[in-house]
């Protein structure tokens, strides 16, 4: 029986939806009459939809009632479902399907922990959703990235302690979240933007063969 387990996050890591958030989030500050810019969207990554929503809203310093917030992330998730449906598995992004083969070659158990309230079907849409031994996401947590509630339920479902599971993130949140958790990060992107994981890769093409021989299996 293995001793480790991995938690994948999905957005950046497994697929790139953060273009498809941007031009839904996009279109909203558009309608509200600001500009929204990819460099205000990174402030976005791996936050709630709510608070993603009370960060645009203060990028535009645009005051509206709980009743209009609500019919925004109504409207914004409907732009966004336009998008991801019309995804295949071409957008896997490269290098996580071998790493999921050599997770499987080794009999290491991996889970998705996201934010994201759509994980599920997104993965069904680029055919990954099966090889997943468990999937949490926004659906089951009320605290979002920096809580490590996310990942903690996810060593739960890989029936092992927090500190046995290496966390796969692109997000500073995320990585913060596995560091509070007591699991081992891993950045995906920007090193220096990612400088507080434990370990630093470009994207999941640079993850060394032997990575996993690091940890007792």
């Amino acid at each position: 029986m293995n001793t480790i387990g991995v938690i994948f996050d999905l957005d950046g890591v497994i697929v790139d939806t953060a273009k498809y958030h941007y031009l839904a989030w996009k279109k909203l500050a558009d309608a509200l009459g600001f500009e929204f810019t990819e460099a205000n969207n990174e402030l976005l990554k791996g936050v709630s939809r709510v608070r993603s929503l009370e960060i645009l809203l203060g990028i535009g310093k645009v005051t509206v009632s709980e009743t209009e917030k609500q019919k925004m992330l109504i409207s914004k998730n409907e732009d966004y479902l336009g998008y991801i449906t019309k995804m295949n598995a071409n957008e896997i992004l490269p290098g996580a399907e071998k790493l999921l083969n050599t997770l499987d070659a080794l009999g290491i158990h991996y889970v998705l922990g996201s934010a994201s309230k759509n994980a599920e079907l997104i993965l069904k849409q680029v055919n990954l959703y099966h090889r997943f031994y468990g999937i949490v996401d926004g659906n089951d947590v009320s605290k979002a990235k920096p809580d490590p509630e996310v990942f903690l339920i996810g060593a739960k479902k890989l029936n092992l302690s927090p500190e046995k599971c290496i966390v796969f993130e692109d997000a500073i949140a995320g990585v913060e979240a596995a560091n509070i958790a007591g699991m081992t990060s891993v950045g995906i992107g920007d090193k220096e933007t990612l400088k507080a994981a434990d370990f630093n890769f470009n994207n999941l093409t640079e993850i060394p063969e032997d990575f996993f021989s690091k940890f007792s299996i």
